[in-house]
């Protein structure tokens, strides 16, 4: 609004004020003339019927006249500054109700939460008592949006809002943050804590229900964080700040649970953000790499490819390992971009090895949520002219259960462009017979965890035995992960694991030590430089349990 229209307004207000002053004084004036002249022109009249006089004063007459249409205009002048009192009273309170409203949840904003809630904690302490803060995220809000539109992002929001309030007390308020993040303030008495968590679980498991749109359904969940304000110094930002907090403890944690905010918390929230700053200033700086883990033919000892693992390279903490920073990347959402950055590392590296040697990936599951993952990945392929063939791309079992049909399509267009599949951490999810069908894996991949405890748990062994079995039946050969000593490998090679990898075949190395492996071998098709050549010879040979 220009400076000239908002300074017009005030002056038309001025005007109309005048205008209004001037109205009543002559509606005034023309009541007092009316009682003034009224009296007699009515006298005049009514002796003239009665045949006693020649009729009322003209003048007089007319006066009257004027009067009454004065008085007239007066009532109906009246009459429409009610009604303009009334209609501007009623837009005022509907533009503050639309200043200080969430409009799709009907809701309170952001803007109006926190003088509203502020307003609600000292109002409690002045009653000597506490108030919760729930501050909710939807679980995969994002993922509901990316692929089934905004649309269906809409009707998430507005049925969890009615779900929020049939859930919650009336004297509960309730606000939307923003996205698809929700607030509600609860004041209840000091001893009864146990309750709010009862609440918060009954909440979390309204939210949890599916959601029906068009003809699909939709499942989201939540994660809850929840903050106390115990008397009259708590600020409105404070609980709320702690709240988030405490919410991405939930998200740490496994996400769908309520967590209360704890002191220790901010500290780890403040690792957090030097992490995730570190992760994004060091993407563009190149400081992520590939390290490479050998996988060896277990029945011949013979090296077959490398998977690639993740390291960052960090000019302040050095090497940092992926456990650190992997799960931070996938939560901000950086992971597709930084996977994809060292896998396309990778593929540059490995298209100098030998054509028998070849490279594995992890993918996120988070890129399994990427409706274009196989097209960016394919890209990557075409860029850095590496075969295809060569590539085998590991998936999460846990990966399968958000969205089969999406995963579905993703790894039979990866299938066709000719790239291996490999479910990778076997027996630690819930995959089906059915989806090892439904999906065109080539490869199984025992969990670690199995391998480790083979020879001490008669269960983990049973269960490499049915997973060898199984991989048997579908004609997938099964590749065995953490594999530290000669005994292991010598059992799993007994049991018919065909390929493994782990400390006792090699750890992962840098891309340097990879190739000085190769060169030693014979397998490294580009030339060492004269300093790798020279160390080439010094390579530890990979050991093998035939």
């Amino acid at each position: 609004m220009s400076k000239s229209a908002a300074d017009g307004k005030p002056q038309d207000r001025r005007d109309s004020a005048q205008r209004d002053i001037v109205g009543g004084g002559i509606v005034v004036a023309a009541i007092l003339l009316f009682i003034g002249t009224g009296g007699t022109v009515m006298q005049a009249a009514v002796r003239t019927l009665a045949g006693l006089g020649g009729g009322p004063d003209q003048t007089l007459a007319a006066a009257m006249i004027l009067n009454i249409a004065l008085i007239l205009f007066g009532w109906r002048r009246y009459e429409d500054l009610n009604r303009e009192i009334r209609e501007r009273t009623e837009a005022e309170q509907r533009a503050r109700y639309l200043a200080d409203t969430d409009p799709l949840t009907g809701f309170v904003n952001r803007r109006a939460l926190i003088g509203k809630g502020q307003a609600l904690l000292t109002e409690a302490a002045s009653e000597k008592r506490h108030v919760a803060l729930f501050l909710m995220d939807l679980d995969h809000f994002k993922t509901v949006n990316d692929i089934h539109g905004h649309a269906a992002g809409d009707r998430v929001l507005t049925v969890a809002a009615e779900r929020i309030t049939a859930t919650l007390p009336p004297s509960a308020m309730k606000a939307r943050l923003g996205g698809d993040e929700f607030v509600a303030l609860l004041p209840f008495d000091p001893a009864a804590r146990d309750d709010i968590d009862a609440l918060a679980g009954q909440l979390l498991r309204a939210l949890e229900e599916p959601i029906d749109h068009d003809t699909q359904q939709i499942r989201v969940g939540a994660s809850l964080g929840i903050a106390l304000a115990r008397d009259s110094n708590a600020l409105m930002e404070t609980v709320v700040r702690q709240a988030d907090i405490a919410m991405y403890h939930c998200k740490e944690k496994g996400r769908n649970r309520h967590i209360w905010f704890e002191t220790g918390m901010e500290m780890a929230v403040q690792v957090r953000n030097q992490i995730e700053n570190g992760i994004r200033d060091g993407m563009p700086r190149g400081e992520f790499i590939p390290y490479f883990e050998p996988q060896v033919d277990m029945a011949t000892g013979r090296l077959v490819g490398f998977e690639m693992l993740m390291r960052w390279d960090s000019p302040e903490q050095g090497l940092v390992p992926p456990e650190r920073f992997i799960p931070i990347a996938e939560e901000s959402g950086l992971i597709g971009e930084l996977s994809l950055q060292v896998i396309r590392q990778a593929m540059n590296i490995a298209r100098d090895w030998d054509p028998s040697i070849s490279l594995a990936v992890n993918i996120s599951p988070r890129q399994l949520k990427d409706p274009w993952f196989s097209q960016k990945l394919t890209k990557l392929l075409v860029e850095t002219g590496f075969p295809a063939s060569r590539l085998d791309v590991e998936i999460t079992e846990s990966s399968l259960f958000e969205n089969l049909a999406l995963v579905r399509s993703i790894v039979t267009s990866l299938k066709n462009q000719g790239v291996s599949l490999s479910l990778d951490d076997f027996g630690t999810g819930y995959s089906s017979l059915s989806h090892l069908r439904a999906l065109p894996f080539d490869r199984i991949k025992i969990d670690r965890s199995f391998v480790t405890a083979l020879r001490e748990s008669a269960d983990a062994q049973a269960i490499v035995v049915a997973i060898v079995r199984l991989g048997d039946s579908l004609s997938m050969p099964i590749t065995a992960e953490g594999v530290e000593d000669e005994a292991t490998a010598r059992e799993l090679t007994r049991l018919g694991c065909a390929k493994g990898q782990g400390w006792y075949y090699g750890r992962a190395a840098s891309a340097g030590e990879t190739a000085k492996l190769l060169a030693s071998r014979g397998l490294l098709r580009a030339p060492l430089t004269p300093e790798g050549a020279a160390a080439a010879p010094d390579a530890e040979p990979l050991r093998h349990s035939a």
